[in-house]
């Protein structure tokens, strides 16, 4: 094994527990991976000694037969969870220095199952943004290069948002998985812009307990790798019912990886006529007929479908998001912790001003102020009730379209990633980046993204499966099937050492 870093879970796992390798020899190789990767910015917090410390607990554990599939495997985590002991801040100004002392239940899940913490990740502050270009820390920059740029070109792209750092991590062989959220498509629309396998779960299938809380009724947990195997492996790690979280269900997590059959004969995938959008690149077409093709050469049924109200799905998105996120964010305040700015003998309210003014981001301020003034008087039954009708309408489009089909088959994101810089003084191009991930997010719905194919320019593309409440193992089944037929896209050009 001449280059660890570029093991599998699933292959690191096995040979962990032949003995072919220690956990420790692994957790060195991505230390030193992590500080060569430094200029990508996927990492804001570097935890090698606690890295170092776990390693050695987790050969401990093989040692003694008391392993479980995650024992011994380098992961990094998203800045929105929150880690005990080591700073948590969302990426964003606000919450500088704050250092929880406790730990969020996704990511206690992981140091249970033995897991290593190589540190925490970049993001887009507090999770809001498609591109990680809104975060306090700086852009985090895709590691994959267009044909024919050279380093030092103006040739960066964006990883997509707002779990930039958790995909870069991962596509840079920096980490072996990355703990990520999804709120209107933060997984999977990164997960395709880099290469990458991010999985959304079902709202409510991992416990939002110590996630810093962006739409509450949206957001949710999730893991990005480099395969869907590694996908079905760390998602049953981080899933499961936790008390702590009222939102939390109570249901078994099933075994994922032991979903990964190959065979989906006889599955009826749905295809929505609502998602050929006009103008979108023929490249994007192509590989949609391309998965159409290779889901029915395994012998799955294809299904015309419609979900008539998908085109309301953005404008309800970013009424809701918006709202629950100004109630959510007034909690920053300067009072209790994080930042807090205020001119000698200021008044209490002027303290906040200058708090928030500093602290929160342009994006961020944008969000607070449509999500204030759709929950105003005289506002709220105009937008924020109308948006919770469209939602629940939305929902009843997939409850229907599933009596029809067993998964949906979609394109992740309109498009390869994008110039860094090309979108970022247009919010309203920003957002159409969600066009695909919203309406699932919006139903609570179980939904991922698996590397399908290139780009004309050879920027990775991804194709998105939806599922039914609770039925990740069909998810991952078909991905799985994808995965195959698509084949070894190849790897990013190591351009950063």
């Amino acid at each position: 094994m001449t280059d660890l870093t570029k093991l599998k879970i699933a292959e690191a796992r096995d040979a962990l527990a032949k003995g072919d390798l220690t956990s420790l020899e692994l957790t060195e190789a991505h230390i030193k991976a992590v500080e060569a990767s430094s200029p990508l910015n996927a990492f804001i917090v570097k935890t090698p000694e606690i890295a170092l410390k776990n390693a050695k607990a987790a050969d401990e554990r093989i040692k003694a037969g008391n392993a479980t599939a995650m024992t011994g495997i380098p992961v990094a985590i998203k800045d929105l969870f929150a880690t005990k002991g080591v700073r948590t801040t969302a990426c964003s100004h606000i919450l500088d220095g704050f250092v929880p002392e406790y730990e969020s239940t996704v990511t206690q899940n992981l140091w249970d199952d033995g897991a290593v913490m190589l540190g925490k990740l970049n993001m887009d502050e507090f999770a809001m943004g498609s591109s990680n270009e809104t975060s306090h820390y700086g852009p985090v920059k895709n590691p994959w290069r267009a044909k024919g740029s050279a380093k030092g070109s103006n040739a960066d792209f964006v990883p997509g948002g707002s779990s930039g750092g958790s995909v870069t991590s991962v596509a840079a062989f920096t980490a072996m998985g990355a703990t990520a959220s999804d709120t209107g498509g933060s997984i999977r629309q990164p997960a395709a812009f880099t290469g990458t396998f991010g999985i959304k779960p079902t709202y409510g299938r991992c416990s939002r307990y110590g996630m810093v809380a962006f739409a509450s009724s949206l957001d949710q947990a999730g893991v990005v790798t480099r395969s869907v195997r590694d996908g079905a492996i760390m998602l049953e790690s981080v899933c499961g019912f936790d008390a702590k979280d009222s939102t939390s269900a109570q249901m078994d997590v099933p075994n994922f990886e032991a979903a990964l059959t190959g065979d989906i004969r006889g599955m009826k995938i749905g295809i929505p006529k609502e998602y050929h959008l006009d103008g979108m690149p023929k490249e994007i077409e192509a590989l949609w007929d391309k998965g159409i093709a290779w889901v029915k050469d395994a012998g799955a049924e294809i299904i015309d479908i419609s979900l008539p109200h998908t085109k309301y799905a953005l404008p309800a998105y970013y009424i809701i998001a918006p709202a629950e996120a100004s109630s959510n964010l007034a909690r920053y305040d300067g009072v209790r912790y994080g930042l807090r700015s205020a001119p000698m003998g200021a008044s209490l309210e002027d303290m906040y001003e200058a708090t928030r003014a500093a602290g929160f981001g342009e994006e961020v301020q944008r969000r607070i102020m449509i999500g204030t003034y759709v929950l105003s008087a005289g506002y709220y039954d105009a937008y924020y009730l109308k948006a919770q009708k469209v939602r629940q309408l939305i929902s009843n489009d997939f409850k229907t379209a599933y009596q029809k089909c067993d998964v949906i088959l979609t394109p992740t994101a309109p498009s390869a990633a994008f110039a860094m810089g090309e979108k970022s003084d247009d919010p309203l191009a920003m957002y159409l980046n969600d066009v695909f991930t919203v309406p699932a997010s919006l139903a609570g719905l179980p939904g991922a993204s698996v590397p399908a194919g290139l780009s004309s320019d050879g920027l990775p593309l991804g194709l998105q499966i939806l599922g039914q409440p609770w039925d990740e193992a069909n998810v991952l089944k078909t991905c799985g099937v994808i995965e195959a037929a698509a084949g070894d896209l190849g790897a990013p050009a190591i351009w950063w050492e």
